[in-house]
Order: structure tokens, then C-alpha cells, then sequence
């Protein structure tokens, strides 16, 4: 999947999953829709990017007042 995490023994990357999510999707409809998923895997999938973005450092951009 092109070095993007996915979740074990899926070819469903993290971020798909967390779109999912972000685009209003709840997470009965998403185990119905991927049976092999599980309520933990879309658990880990929230956590991974929660502990991924706290890894990152963020740099405001300089903003112009008028």
C-alpha cells in the first residue's frame, strides 16, 4: 500500500478508515460494510493517528494583520 500503514491482515490503510470516520461514516456502518474489521481495528486506527500527529511539529505560518 505504497509504505502507508494499513490494518493486519487487510489491505485497508489507516487513513482510509479514518476518512471514513471524518466524512461522517459511524463505525457499525463501517464493520457492516468491512466484515473482517473490528471495533479494536478502528480503534487502533484512532489512536495511530492521534499519537502520529503528536509526533509532528507544527510551524505556524506568519500571518498578516491589516
Amino acid at each position: 500500500m505504497v509504505g502507508k500503514p494499513v490494518i493486519k491482515g487487510t489491505r485497508l490503510i489507516v487513513q482510509y478508515i479514518t476518512g471514513l470516520l471524518a466524512r461522517g461514516e459511524t463505525m457499525e456502518e463501517i464493520l457492516k460494510e468491512y466484515k473482517r474489521l473490528t471495533r479494536e481495528d478502528i480503534l487502533a486506527c484512532l489512536l495511530f493517528a492521534t499519537e502520529t500527529m503528536e509526533d509532528s511539529t507544527f510551524i505556524p505560518l506568519a500571518w498578516e494583520v491589516v
